[in-house]
């Protein structure tokens, strides 16, 4: 077979970071045209994409029906996209600090990027890949790229959280709230792994990503798309601000142990007492990493004007 070219093996680490992180878990149909969205590419690189990791056993194809996830140990990708992993993740940073900052206009063209952070048309596809998965960026219609809304002061910071206090208890007290137990089972199987040994070499965005998809897994029991779809625009604004700020490992292991402990009240029944203990949570996440307590790199913030 010949060989793969940069863009398709690019797209196969993408998805092999959706297997890995559990948003696409065993048993899930990856859709072509629904990737190609996602990443903001063609549907010829992601079905080139879809075939590598067929080859790799951690898709499988069913004739007529497309590509499905086989394994959920993906493992990372040997493709020039690693080679070039600290190069991409620090120009993925300067962007999402200048757009932070207020830096640079919320529309942007590539050659914009490549001239701004001295990147190469493969490694702005990347950035921008990233920065769409993460929910900040989108194609505009015909050209360019807009910038989304972001949680870029502190106040908005503390009002993402306050909302999600009031809609995630309630979520887990709707009638319709029915719990998953396959999913409780992978929620503490990533929490103890984290408690026990990943937290403290994880990546940062790695452990935003963990606790976004815990309490996201959570409301999806309620069985209330909007539910859903408002809490992950919550996340999706709150995100970049997080993966700024500096990740206190100590207070890491206070959130995975209320995770756990959330788990063990559904496993339970009591949903009551894990809604309550839900907000109490919250309530604790907000104030450790408030940036109008600890500032964006934690440490503190000067006085409001």
């Amino acid at each position: 077979m010949a060989k793969a070219s940069p863009l398709p093996l690019r797209i196969a680490d993408e998805i092999r970071e959706l297997i890995r992180s559990g948003r696409a878990p065993v048993g899930t149909h990856l859709g072509t045209q629904e990737l190609a969205d996602q990443f903001s590419v063609s549907r010829s690189p992601v079905r080139e994409a879809l075939q590598l990791l067929a080859d790799e056993n951690v898709l499988q194809r069913h004739a007529n029906r497309g590509f499905f996830v086989r394994s959920s140990r993906a493992s990372p990708g040997k493709s020039a996209r690693n080679a070039e992993m600290p190069e991409r993740s620090n120009a993925y940073r300067k962007f999402a600090d200048d757009w932070l900052d207020n830096r640079i206009r919320d529309e942007i063209t590539e050659q914009f990027l490549r001239n701004r952070y001295h990147l190469t048309k493969a490694q702005v596809t990347d950035v921008l890949m990233r920065a769409v998965r993460e929910g900040w960026v989108e194609r505009k219609p015909g050209y360019g790229w807009r910038l989304l809304p972001v949680a870029k002061t502190a106040e908005a910071f503390e009002q993402i959280y306050r909302f999600r206090m009031l809609i995630e208890p309630a979520a887990m007290l709707e009638p319709s709230f029915r719990i998953d137990r396959a999913v409780l089972a992978e929620q503490r199987r990533t929490q103890e792994e984290m408690l026990t040994s990943g937290a403290a070499s994880m990546p940062a965005d790695r452990v935003v990503l963990n606790g976004s998809l815990f309490h996201e897994e959570i409301i999806k029991m309620a069985g209330n798309p909007f539910f859903v779809r408002a809490l992950e625009q919550a996340n999706r604004m709150r995100r970049l601000l997080e993966y700024r700020a500096k990740i206190d490992r100590e207070r890491l292991r206070t959130q995975c142990s209320e995770h756990i402990q959330i788990v063990t009240l559904l496993e339970k029944g009591d949903v009551i007492e894990a809604s309550y203990m839900m907000r109490q949570h919250l309530s604790g996440a907000l104030a450790r990493k408030s940036p109008r307590v600890h500032g964006p790199e934690g440490h503190s913030a000067p006085p409001k004007d």
